[in-house]
């Protein structure tokens, strides 16, 4: 059983009261404006798992009320996102523009019962009149319209024959409530768009604070889960449910997602996409669920994740750290492991017969023994790691130099006896080695040791590829808490991606597939890009480093503590 969250506990103490029959029905409500980003994730793993643990329902309903931002492409892509992530809705897929209409007969409630009025100020006067967290507001000129007049101008807004923003609907609350959401906000607002859905049936929308609590109320929802940022919206929330007078969802907010060098506002991840920074919403740095997946995320890392960060009604940030150890421990349990050269120096065998190939044994998987094997191509020429050599080496480096000996990896132990270089710039081109036929498997017969293991590739065997290297987007931190304080982008990356063209990999990953996921060894975890692999030239982006910095952090955590 999961700890018990404070919205768990309210849930518990729900079902002991049989308040709602015993029902728990949660709704993930995204607003189709954009690509869902890992703060998404954890809502979606919240309200889909709540209602799978309380045996509930859970919908997914498009919030669609600004038809300016919206679109299509959005919808699909959402969906698509939260299947991967492994959660299913059902025949419940709902949109706020399915309930305009309803939504439109509660607003004519709400005049009627003169809580609700037209205002013919404008969207700056309005913000005047509002006053600020110091000073009360003051009510519109048009606050005394008559019940009479109000059903009139909405019904005349509602069938065209006003100009966009020249009139709007708002509530009759509270000009002088300490809370701002409750001085009269804005319900309805004349805006002639094409609508994804409805096409150009309306020329007035409802704003979300007003769609947004009578949508959860038509579907029976019991625990309307959101964000913190809708704290002080609660109140209104509540009021337009009990001036209706009909089902009444309780809202419970919960600390949003912020996560260690990267930004969570979809206006500004649309700002990298529109000005350049990034390829596209997919991108594989950005921290969208599209992205994410393109950079080889699995669905179960991530869902360990959110269950790892946990609930707060405090606002934190998440070190990007979890993240990437939560994907290294499912990759490490399931990724095979192959060998890639990234960047490729050539290796003669000298007393290797030409034209000779052994199909060599190599396991799949150490962790996972059931993956078991299989054959890899040695011959006469390979490919090993530039840095896999020094011609000169300093102290500590165990690796391939003149005269040293290392061991091949699943293979033999070879010397290097001779270095090849350039004429013109002095670059090292070539190794001539020797290998040791008693070290087959890559261990001697007669116990002697060597300190080196490196991996290879067969080069007349290898495939070309190309390699992108990914690091964090941004390079400070703490760019989430930059929001207001300048230009967030000047702490971009420009490191955030390198790519390498010339890169070999062994024959085995011919049969790769968009998505699948290798542990390369000595160099990482890395998949198949979705967008650009062709068949002739693979591409495969770089998912994590090998070191997991998370679990050194929850060593030296426990050893403190201890």
């Amino acid at each position: 059983m999961k700890d018990r969250d404070f919205i768990r506990t309210i849930i518990d103490q729900d079902l002991k009261t049989n308040k709602n029959q015993g029902r728990v029905h949660t709704r993930f409500p995204p607003e189709p404006n954009g690509y869902l980003h890992i703060g998404h994730a954890k809502s979606i793993c919240l309200n889909f798992g709540l209602a799978a643990e309380y045996q509930g329902l859970c919908n997914l309903r498009f919030d669609d009320t600004n038809p300016i931002k919206e679109e299509m492409e959005y919808v699909e892509s959402i969906k698509e996102d939260i299947r991967w992530l492994g959660f299913d809705w059902e025949d419940r897929l709902f949109f706020a523009s399915d309930y305009f209409e309803k939504l439109y007969e509660y607003a004519v409630q709400l005049v009627q019962k003169g809580k609700a009025y037209v205002c013919d100020l404008s969207a700056d006067e309005i913000r005047a009149y509002r006053g600020t967290l110091k000073e009360p507001g003051k009510n519109s000129p048009y606050w005394n319209r008559s019940v009479e007049e109000n059903a009139d101008l909405l019904e005349r807004m509602r069938n065209g024959e006003f100009p966009d923003g020249s009139r709007t609907l708002r509530a009759k609350i509270d000009m002088a409530s300490p809370n701002l959401n409750m001085r009269d906000p804005v319900m309805y607002r004349i805006l002639r768009a094409t609508h994804h859905r409805t096409g150009d049936k309306w020329c007035i929308y409802p704003t979300y604070d007003w769609a947004h609590g009578q949508s959860d109320s038509i579907e029976g929802i019991t625990h309307s889960i959101c964000t913190l940022e809708f704290e002080d919206h609660r109140p209104l929330y509540n009021w337009f449910l009990e001036q209706l007078e009909v089902h009444h969802p309780q809202q419970i907010e919960f600390a949003r997602l912020n996560l260690s060098y990267t930004v969570m506002s979809k206006r500004k991840l649309l700002q990298l996409v529109e000005e350049g920074h990034v390829s596209s919403w997919n991108d594989a740095r950005m921290p969208t669920i599209s992205g994410l997946r393109r950079r080889g995320y699995t669905p179960e890392s991530i869902r360990n994740f959110c269950d790892r960060i946990g609930l707060a009604k405090r606002e934190s940030t998440v070190d990007i750290a979890l993240l990437e150890h939560c994907l290294r421990e499912d990759l490490n349990k399931n990724a095979p492991r192959v060998m890639a050269v990234l960047r490729p120096l050539k290796v003669i065998i000298d007393n290797y017969p030409e034209g000779h190939v052994e199909m060599l044994d190599a396991e799949n998987n150490p962790e996972d023994p059931s993956m078991g094997s299989r054959k890899i191509p040695f011959s006469r020429e390979l490919y090993i790691e530039q840095d896999d050599f020094r011609e000169d080496p300093p102290r500590k480096f165990f690796r391939l130099a003149p005269g040293r000996e290392v061991r091949l990896k699943h293979a033999y132990y070879i010397k290097c006896e001779e270095v090849t270089k350039d004429p013109q710039t002095g670059e090292i081109i070539q190794l001539r080695c020797t290998y040791d036929l008693e070290t087959k498997g890559g261990w001697s017969k007669d116990g002697r040791m060597v300190r080196g293991t490196l991996h290879w590739v067969s080069l007349p065997h290898s495939i070309p590829a190309e390699v992108r290297l990914y690091d964090h987007l941004f390079s400070r931190e703490n760019t989430a808490d930059e929001e207001e304080g300048g230009d967030w982008r000047t702490a971009l990356n420009p490191k955030s991606l390198e790519i390498l063209h010339s890169c070999q990999v062994e024959p085995s990953l011919a049969d790769a597939r968009p998505g699948d996921w290798y542990q390369f060894l000595r160099k990482g975890y890395f998949c198949l890009d979705s967008g650009d692999s062709t068949l002739e030239k693979p591409v495969f982006n770089r998912t994590a480093t090998l070191r997991d910095t998370w679990a050194k952090i929850e060593k030296a955590q426990k050893k403190k503590s201890s």
